[in-house]
């Protein structure tokens, strides 16, 4: 027996050794698209960045070197980063809730939830838009409880039209992974943290924060990297005043045709995203390695 085992188990060993080329044969279509759609285009928009109008990095020396367009800069990740800490702080609430809510209370507040991000995009800006203005509900509303006198809050055309249309519209993709994460969080620690002697703040700060960091770095990197590009909604609700980098790329080829600039700025901004998914890479991805080791 000892020796049909010796004589068999190298070969198996072998064979599971071996990369799976059927397998790898199923990957090429998806390879094949993923090349023409994404791969194709982002070398061109390189190219187009450094050789439109003459061969050169002046596209990259005028983006950056510019105030004005710094100024861009500054407001994409100013509003970025507001929205992101806005939808986090309503977020995680709204997570535990669905976490340890009752399952029918559980699922129709989540379907209510995915019923608005299904809600076209337009729509909801411009809902935002009325619900906002000077003569809108809000300001109605809050005068009526005599909360505000004339004039009316600017809700619009500010940094706070554009944090609140855009916080409700990110809202669902941070709720979603940080949900998944503390429904696998053991009720039990807490408990026990309880037991221990740890008050309510103690226990949320020290058990259940570190161990839901996971859900909570996966949805904010997602918020605030989809927020970097925002388009629609920023240019409704931010106005002028708080241009993004996405309506200087529109205004860029739109209106003054300067393919190589707007080039330069997408690919900066695809240079950003992609050295944040490698941070969340980098740092999550160890800590589930490291959890799975457990």
């Amino acid at each position: 027996m000892p020796n049909v085992l010796s004589t068999v188990a190298p070969p198996a060993a072998k064979a599971r050794r071996k990369p799976d080329w059927r397998s790898m044969r199923l990957l090429a279509p998806a390879l094949l698209l993923l090349a023409i759609f994404f791969v194709l285009p982002v070398l061109s928009l390189l190219l187009r960045s450094i050789l439109d109008p003459t061969p050169g990095l002046q596209n990259y020396a005028e983006l950056l070197g510019s105030t004005t367009y710094l100024k861009v800069f500054g407001n994409t990740f100013l509003v970025a980063t507001v929205v992101t800490i806005a939808t986090l702080v309503i977020g995680f609430p709204t997570a535990w809730l669905l976490a340890i809510a009752p399952r029918r209370i559980s699922s129709l507040l989540f379907s209510i939830m995915l019923l608005s991000m299904w809600t076209n995009l337009l729509a909801r800006t411009f809902a935002w838009m009325v619900l906002l203005q000077s003569t809108g509900p809000i300001n109605r509303l809050l005068m009526f409880l005599h909360i505000i006198n004339e004039p009316p809050l600017a809700l619009v055309n500010n940094l706070v039209g554009v944090t609140v249309g855009m916080t409700y519209i990110m809202l669902p993709f941070l709720v979603m992974p940080l949900h998944a994460t503390l429904r696998s969080i053991d009720a039990s620690t807490l408990r026990a943290a309880a037991v221990c002697g740890a008050n309510r703040w103690q226990a949320f700060w020290r058990v259940l924060v570190p161990l839901a960091a996971p859900g909570i770095a996966s949805g904010a990197l997602m918020v605030f990297v989809m927020a970097l590009g925002y388009f629609v909604t920023p240019a409704l609700l931010g106005g002028p005043s708080y241009m993004m980098l996405a309506e200087l790329i529109a205004q860029l080829v739109q209106g003054l045709l300067n393919w190589g600039l707007a080039g330069a700025a997408a690919f900066v901004l695809l240079a950003v995203t992609l050295a944040l998914f490698a941070l969340q890479l980098r740092f999550t991805g160890g800590a589930r390695t490291s959890m799975g080791g457990r």
